[in-house]
């Protein structure tokens, strides 16, 4: 199982999201940066997740080789913190501008009063800047910290960004999984989960069609986000608790070793739905999800 899933798996469905999803955000951050002619809160929030993505799988093709070559890494260290770092931040800041998304469509229609006062593309270029500041600083703080790649269990590869040592998870790693967990995952499903169905019940008392198509749009994104996102934040916490010695059954930890390299493959997997969720926010656009 380790064998299928680590060496054949994961290539396959990182070649699948670069050969739909680099397209697919290319032409979404081309329409939405230089095709649109009245920005918004939306169209910069847009665009961002587009860049985030775009970096996530123009990383990939260092993670196909690395598992092609039975997991073990071959670009040296610095190599390892760059790409690692670059591909577990943009993850995150995806999941952010799919949070401030959520949030703007909330208040477009939960509360449209006080988002005409607050829709000034200014404050979203504003918040993503702020965004962008605090990966690019915690990008740089992983990347000079020292060695992200070890050696594996038993075994003479080199590991990247996994399969750590106790003493790292304790000094260097800890505090960062904390804030990952926290402000990464557990801040943006809670908002998610709270925001888009009474999103969907305001829009739901508007009876036209375009509203009605609201509705499925954001089912559409509300589904997507929970299929790509939830079993990686449910599996990254049990992942912590087992690094903590928590949980301490060894067999139970190497489900979880296993179940987070999946999750993290299912997350790449939102980067070639994103371009179908731009597509189909753009075509249903009037007066509900595009203002």
């Amino acid at each position: 199982m380790k064998a299928f899933s680590g060496y054949h798996l994961f290539p396959a469905v990182y070649i699948l999201a670069l050969l739909v999803g680099l397209p697919g955000n290319l032409a979404a951050l081309f329409v939405f940066t230089f095709k649109i002619t009245h920005r918004t809160a939306f169209s910069i929030y847009i665009s961002n997740l587009a860049v985030a993505d775009i970096i996530i799988l123009c990383v990939l093709p260092f993670r196909i080789h690395y598992h092609i070559n039975r997991n073990n890494w071959q670009f040296g260290d610095f190599t390892c913190r760059l790409t690692g770092t670059l591909y577990y931040a943009n993850i995150y800041m995806s999941i952010c501008f799919m949070t401030c998304i959520c949030v703007d469509r909330y208040m477009a229609t939960v509360h449209p009063h006080n988002y005409l006062r607050m829709r000034s593309p200014w404050c979203a270029l504003i918040a993503s800047v702020v965004l962008w500041c605090a990966v690019g600083v915690a990008i740089l703080v992983f990347i000079l910290m020292g060695p992200l790649k070890t050696n594996s269990d038993n075994s003479q590869n080199l590991s990247c960004f996994e399969n750590f040592a106790k003493i790292e998870w304790d000094t260097r790693l800890g505090p960062y999984s904390i804030l990952g967990l926290v402000f990464g995952s557990l801040v943006p499903t809670i908002i998610i989960l709270v925001c888009y169905p009474l999103a969907v019940r305001r829009i739901s008392l508007i009876r036209t069609r375009t509203a009605q198509k609201a509705v499925r749009v954001i089912y559409t994104i509300l589904v997507i986000m929970l299929l790509c996102f939830l079993p990686n934040h449910i599996v990254y916490l049990l992942h912590l608790l087992y690094r903590w010695e928590m949980i301490q059954n060894c067999s139970f930890g190497r489900a979880i070793y296993n179940a987070r390299r999946i999750t993290m493959a299912l997350i790449t997997l939102n980067t070639c739905l994103d371009p179908v969720l731009y597509y189909v926010t753009t075509k249903n656009k009037p007066n509900i999800l595009g203002k």
